[in-house]
């Protein structure tokens, strides 16, 4: 068991060891600028063993939000009121500057995110993350047709509320500025979801 753990923790850290070289590159020399077998070769591996761990080359860039893919399922994972637990996270990731919540102004964080907005085939890719946190999120509160609608609408709100902080911090506005905005923001919104999803019957 000590050796599966073993290998799993070397396995973790040789996608993120890639995917950092990766960013780094791409950060540097613009996404299209980048081939596979330059950030294969930067990383001491093979073509075909960068294949292996990610099958697209979008795909290194994305996985410094895949862990967040299950995130809005667990938060309301056996709570009675998951748009309320929700609410609850998005203002605790907005306290701590979370990047996710796109309150946060580090230099490293402002250029991923214009990396990972700026790069038309990676906004696609993320859409498809998008989608697998609304599937995950729709099991979590039921897994039928009014759950996929509020998880679709739950994702939404997350991702227009993160990606409005992103763009006033991008345009020069500081983290304080938009704080107060955004927390106001968030509470509006999460407040009319509310409002709006106890009629699909996802409060049990």
């Amino acid at each position: 068991m000590g050796e599966m753990g073993l290998r799993e923790r070397k396995k973790q850290q040789m996608y993120q060891d890639v995917s950092d070289i990766a960013v780094r590159l791409f950060l540097e020399r613009g996404f299209d600028a980048v081939s596979v077998a330059e950030v294969a070769a930067a990383a001491g591996i093979s073509k075909p063993t960068l294949f292996r761990y990610f099958p697209a080359k979008e795909d290194l860039v994305l996985h410094r939000i895949a862990d967040h893919e299950a995130e809005a399922a667990r938060v309301v994972a056996g709570r009675a009121d998951p748009v309320d637990a929700l609410r609850r996270h998005f203002l605790a990731g907005l306290e701590r500057r979370d990047p996710v919540t796109g309150l946060n102004d580090h230099p490293q964080v402002l250029a991923f995110h214009a990396l990972l907005y700026g790069t038309p085939s990676l906004v696609a890719r993320a859409y498809r993350h998008q989608e697998r946190s609304e599937a995950a999120l729709a099991e979590a509160l039921g897994g039928d047709l009014d759950a996929r609608l509020a998880a679709g609408q739950i994702i939404a709100v997350q991702r227009i509320l993160a990606l409005e902080n992103w763009r006033r911090i991008a345009a020069g506005e500081g983290v304080e500025e938009v704080r107060s905005d955004a927390v106001r923001a968030a509470e509006r919104a999460f407040g009319r979801l509310a409002q709006g999803l106890p009629d699909l019957g996802i409060r049990r």
